[in-house]
């Protein structure tokens, strides 16, 4: 089965003719009790394939502990875009839909190791000091997800105290159900905190920098 048409490979080609530096996809799957794994494989060759810039590395979740280990991996399919370094960005569950773009902005994002975020948003980012892990529950059919999905991961190019996860909702019904997830895009920061819908991108820094000095707050206090 082939997801990328003659048309979509071409305007892929154009996207990553400007590649900056090379990118890693890094992979993890399993044969069994993984319903989306193939099907995640398979898109992630086709794009890969698209140009020499781009490599495609694939463990086995079960198998490949060291690797699941050192890529901080806790489900599948996963996927992290790993560039000059590992800036903590992760896909869970297949990008399809209308998170094939958001894969594809992160793969160039990572190749420049930097982003487009204004100065502001930038600044207020640099001001975080404690780990913040921010998980951003998506569908594919969800048009207000890849803003809050782009937003968190990159967040985390910007600050090496962000890592960003894209959740596929519908594969993960247990997390749905564990941050209570009544409609996507829903952001959860740091496990308690959160928001829903796409907010402005200078204020879902502002969260992310408040999640951060109630993290330092909690050290002090215990």
């Amino acid at each position: 089965m082939t997801f990328l048409d003659d048309e979509i490979v071409n305007k892929l080609k154009t996207e990553f003719d400007g590649l900056a530096a090379p990118v890693r996809i890094v992979y993890f799957t399993q044969e069994l009790e993984c319903e989306y794994c193939r099907e995640t494989h398979e898109l992630l060759k086709e794009i890969a394939a698209v140009s020499d810039r781009l490599t495609l590395e694939v463990y086995n979740f079960a198998m490949d502990t060291a690797q699941v280990e050192q890529y901080r991996v806790d489900k599948i399919p996963a996927v992290a875009i790993i560039g000059e370094r590992d800036y903590g960005i992760r896909f869970y569950g297949v990008p399809s839909g209308y998170e094939f773009m958001t894969l594809i902005e992160g793969i160039k994002d990572v190749s420049r190791g930097r982003t487009d975020l204004p100065e502001n948003v930038r600044e207020t980012l640099r001001q975080i000091d404690r780990p913040v892990h921010v998980q951003v529950f998506a569908t594919p059919t969800c048009p207000y997800c890849p803003r809050a999905v782009r937003f968190a991961h990159k967040a985390a190019i910007e600050s090496e105290f962000v890592t960003a996860d894209m959740v596929e909702a519908s594969e993960f019904p247990h997390l749905v159900y564990k941050y209570a997830v009544q409609g996507v895009p829903k952001t959860v920061i740091n496990e308690e905190d959160g928001f829903a819908g796409a907010v402005p991108e200078h204020l879902a820094a502002q969260r992310l920098l408040e999640a951060s000095r109630r993290a330092a707050e909690a050290i002090s206090a215990g």
